[in-house]
């Protein structure tokens, strides 16, 4: 059943004005889902046009109108005041869903030890490449690797990763887990620190640092179809992600966060070099990426939160428009 009062799963949906990408989601939605749930989409920064066809489109789904600048945390922290069901299922906007994936999930966590606070399918990349299937400890060294390009966490061999059926992981993928909605109000929701990135790596950590555990199904595929490389909004969420990345993997330490921020100026100049010289025209791929490079370096040592670096080169995108 999916209208019921005693309501299974608050399904929430964070989209920035994207009407391409939300529609397939929340199609798959409708068509797989048998298990009673809301819909909760949080319609971020949308055009007057987009909402009223939103809502003629769709009148199943619960609109949450967020017309401020807020990134990924603050906007599902909305949803998840008004969320009614007995889990929350965090999904991107940017993904599809071709099997009864919600009700799976939450059958499994049913049927799991009562410290288990959330359960991730296996997220799959638009061209059969794995994302995700669990995620191991992160630490800076970790970090550094894998901006680096030479640690793939989904190549990494381990006891929370790449196995089969269910399995305890370390952490999560923001993309798409399922949570118990209690214990998500217990802690607070995302850590609003983090604008975009690493608000889900730091939301398993600190589930396991207060005895809970994440679980995979290996067995549950949702597809992650991600296209942001290629917008010019890269330009402003990419050094937002490192700014938090840095704050979160320093810890307290402040000669950890000199460091990190250090050794990712350094990588950065070598990845602004490579992506001016793999561009070949204004708008493509590989220019937005060596804008965004730029915008690291302007930052990575300015006493700004995150939001404070998205902010400032949003607006420079939106003046230059």
């Amino acid at each position: 059943m999916k209208d019921n009062n005693n309501i299974d799963v608050s399904i929430v949906i964070v989209c920035m004005n994207n009407l391409k990408n939300l529609y397939p989601c929340l199609d798959g939605i409708r068509k797989y889902t048998n298990i009673s749930y809301e819909t909760l989409v949080v319609a971020y920064l949308f055009s007057i046009e987009n909402l009223q066809r939103l809502k003629t489109d769709y009148p199943w789904i619960t609109i949450i109108e967020s017309n401020e600048i807020r990134g990924f945390s603050e906007n599902n922290n909305m949803a998840l005041k008004k969320a009614k069901g007995k889990y929350c299922f965090i999904l991107n906007d940017d993904t599809l869903i071709k099997e009864p994936a919600i009700d799976e999930l939450a059958t499994d966590i049913e049927k799991l030890p009562k410290d288990v606070a959330v359960i991730s399918p296996k997220t799959v990349f638009k061209d059969g490449k794995i994302q995700s299937c669990g995620r191991p400890k992160m630490n800076w060294v970790t970090y550094i690797l894998s901006y680096m390009g030479i640690w793939k966490e989904q190549k990494i061999k381990s006891k929370y990763t790449n196995k089969n059926g269910l399995f305890q992981s370390y952490t999560l993928v923001g993309a798409s887990f399922l949570i118990k909605t209690a214990i998500f109000r217990q802690i607070g929701g995302f850590d609003e620190m983090y604008f975009f990135c690493p608000e889900d790596i730091a939301l398993g950590c600190l589930l396991n640092n207060l005895g809970y555990k994440c679980y995979v199904d290996a067995n549950v595929t949702i597809y992650h179809i991600e296209g942001s490389t290629g917008s010019k909004y890269i330009c402003a969420t990419k050094p937002a992600g490192i700014k938090g990345s840095i704050i979160f993997y320093a810890g307290k330490s402040k000669f950890k966060y000199l460091f990190l921020s250090l050794i990712t100026f350094i990588i950065t100049l070598a990845k602004l070099l490579y992506h001016k010289l793999k561009s070949n025209e204004k708008h493509d791929k590989n220019y937005y990426l060596y804008k965004s490079d730029i915008n690291i370096i302007k930052c990575i040592f300015k006493d700004k939160t995150p939001k404070d670096v998205f902010i400032y080169f949003y607006n420079l995108i939106q003046n230059h428009e």
